[in-house]
């Protein structure tokens, strides 16, 4: 692995300038992106993508723990937040995963080890499992797969959906790079709000050979695409002539979400039945459980992420619970499972 990517969010030019040194001394450490309060961070972590967040609470605009309340449902990133002693519990309750004490006193900054303590950070089992690459002999497996299903596959006859939340952001990212760019046509609800599903689409597009993009009422769902769920619609899929589209439309929350792993999953299950593939990763509380079980029983084929490399082990819990997965598998094998299961298919 590289250098570890930092995310600098300070308020405070002179506390920055301060951080900045400490942090530049360090070869192991690389500051991504800096920002001043909380809207520009929530734009540098869809464009840069960090490995950890030095977050300062004293912010403009909104404060540093709120913004973190706020992230972390979304997208979860190792936290370090820096703030009055006083606040050390609500840090911790925002989602915070270590806490330095500092108010006036920027020499206490020298004292407290920042770098080491952010690759400690970066060293749990949470992140090894989101940036874990491919063996060989995984590689192998999509390899010859994939040049199989490119002769016998067409965009139409074949969809797999994926649902995510808490982690996914990361998780999803992880799946895109080992998909190749004869994979059916892919549609996917990330719980993010408005905004946020845009630039997200934008950063996946670049992370391999697969395109994706932000949906829209309309799209056909093809061959090497990716329809991200919009952040403020309800995404489904129908068939026309034939051919998978998808509908994005204002309605009302599903399982407590717009967009809904269900709203999706269920549509799936009404319109593709067998022909179709669930995914069901990381994520807290239940959405995309009944839609998976509904997949399953119209006859797809339907995964979930294991407990292990789950950041938050809620929805695929659920599902597997209720007897919605046909297999549980780690994070680093649901592409090769997605391939082996098309190329069972053919």
């Amino acid at each position: 692995m590289g250098k570890l990517k930092v995310l600098l969010v300070v308020g405070d030019l002179e506390m920055r300038k301060r951080l900045d040194e400490i942090l530049g001394a360090d070869i192991d450490l690389d500051i991504v992106a800096e920002a001043n309060n909380a809207y520009m961070a929530r734009d540098k972590i869809i464009e840069c993508d960090p490995d950890v967040m030095l977050l300062c609470h004293d912010l403009p605009r909104m404060q540093g723990i709120t913004f973190l309340e706020k992230l972390m449902p979304q997208r979860s990133i190792a936290t370090l937040v820096i703030a009055e002693s006083q606040l050390e519990d609500a840090a911790f309750r925002a989602g915070a995963r270590d806490f330095i004490a500092c108010g006036k006193n920027l020499g206490v900054l020298e004292q407290e080890n920042i770098c080491n303590r952010l690759k400690k950070l970066a060293g749990g089992e949470w992140l090894k499992a989101a940036k874990k690459l491919s063996a060989p002999a995984v590689a192998q497996v999509l390899k010859s797969a994939s040049n199989r299903i490119l002769e016998t596959h067409s965009a139409t006859t074949s969809i797999i959906a994926i649902g995510a939340s808490t982690g996914g952001t990361e998780a999803i990212a992880t799946v895109v790079r080992s998909l190749k760019k004869d994979i059916p046509g892919i549609v996917m609800v990330q719980h993010m709000p408005e905004g946020y599903t845009q630039m997200y689409a934008h950063r996946l597009d670049n992370e391999g050979e697969v395109s994706v993009k932000e949906a829209v009422s309309g799209d056909v769902v093809k061959q090497g695409q990716i329809l991200l769920a919009p952040g403020d619609k309800q995404m489904r899929v129908v068939k026309i002539n034939g051919r998978y589209q998808v509908e994005c439309r204002y309605g009302p929350r599903v399982t407590g979400h717009c967009p809904s792993v269900d709203a999706l999953f269920e549509s799936v299950a009404r319109t593709a039945g067998k022909e179709a593939i669930g995914v069901l990763m990381t994520g807290m509380g239940s959405d995309g459980a009944k839609g998976l079980l509904a997949m399953k029983n119209a006859g797809a084929r339907t995964i979930g992420q294991d407990e292990k490399t789950c950041v938050v082990y809620g929805m695929p819990k659920v599902a597997y619970e209720i007897g919605a997965v046909n297999w549980q598998v780690p994070l680093e094998q649901i592409a090769p499972k997605i391939y082996y299961l098309l190329d069972k298919q053919h």
